[in-house]
């Protein structure tokens, strides 16, 4: 079976399983964020062990399950937990689910992530807009045999973050009791923080927040046309180098449960206004 028509049978699965729901807006949550599902009307729980051939979440706070509800008459399909090249997925693998969302009809993506601050003016618990991103990862999902009836050859990158969706994200988080900017992500592979160095360096490139996560996602939703909104929150700050502090996987989930209200009002009227 192709990879095409593994995404095919998972969504024809998928769409068994939910029946006639069409949803039109995905969300893939990061940490913080997949409490959200709490907010909506609940519809359908499909754990991922539950979709044959379905790459499962390791990791600790991905709850690792699809949900299908409703919010104020909007249909949204939400991804508890994402995967990621470090826990050994390649990026095929690691951008199924985008696919899958797809194939399921969804027509618009909402991707959130924390992340680590290299812009110095930004601070923990800070929410970051992504306006573009620099690709570090030493994989890409577009590689290999290209799928026509998803996208070209050589998707152009230029446009794949709208700004006018940012400019609305950014009013809403601020009305939200957020501080907020728009910046610039770079990917890398993880699952180890970056050093001091490479945190340097990332600063000197042009990158405002690093994390391990997202950029394979965009890349697979641009191929295919689907249009994104990804905002980042800041779990710790890496720039200057004298503001690093250790930081542990437990660190950055009390920071995305210390603003996980916040962010989950901002989100809920985003899906409202985001068209």
């Amino acid at each position: 079976m192709t990879y095409y028509e593994k995404v095919r049978e998972m969504a024809a699965a998928v769409r068994q399983m939910v029946g006639e729901f069409q949803p039109e807006v995905g969300l893939i949550t990061g940490t913080g964020l997949g409490d959200i599902v709490n907010q909506f009307e609940l519809v359908k729980r499909i754990p991922y062990k539950e979709i044959d051939g379905f790459p499962l979440s390791t990791v600790q706070s991905h709850a690792g399950e699809m949900v299908f509800s409703t919010y104020k008459g909007v249909k949204i399909v939400t991804m508890r937990g994402r995967l990621h090249y470090y826990e050994g997925y390649s990026m095929k693998e690691v951008t199924l689910p985008v696919r899958v969302l797809k194939e399921l009809g969804v027509k618009r993506l909402l991707i959130s992530n924390v992340t680590g601050s290299v812009n110095p003016d930004y601070e923990m618990g800070d929410l970051v807009f992504i306006r573009d991103h620099i690709n570090m990862m030493p994989e890409n999902p577009l590689r290999g045999r290209n799928i026509d009836a998803w996208g070209p050859r050589f998707p152009d990158m230029k446009y794949t973050y709208n700004r006018e969706w940012n400019a609305l994200g950014m009013k809403e988080a601020t009305a939200a009791g957020l501080r907020v900017h728009e910046g610039v992500y770079v990917a890398l592979p993880g699952p180890n923080l970056e050093t001091p160095a490479e945190y340097i360096f990332m600063n000197k490139i042009g990158a405002d927040v690093v994390g391990m996560s997202t950029v394979p996602e965009v890349i697979a939703a641009k191929h295919m046309e689907l249009p994104v909104l990804v905002f980042s929150l800041i779990s710790n700050k890496c720039f200057p180098p004298e503001a690093i502090r250790e930081t542990s996987v437990e660190d950055v989930i009390s920071v995305g449960e210390s603003r996980a209200p916040l962010l989950q009002k901002m989100v809920c009227r985003l899906i409202e206004t985001i068209r």
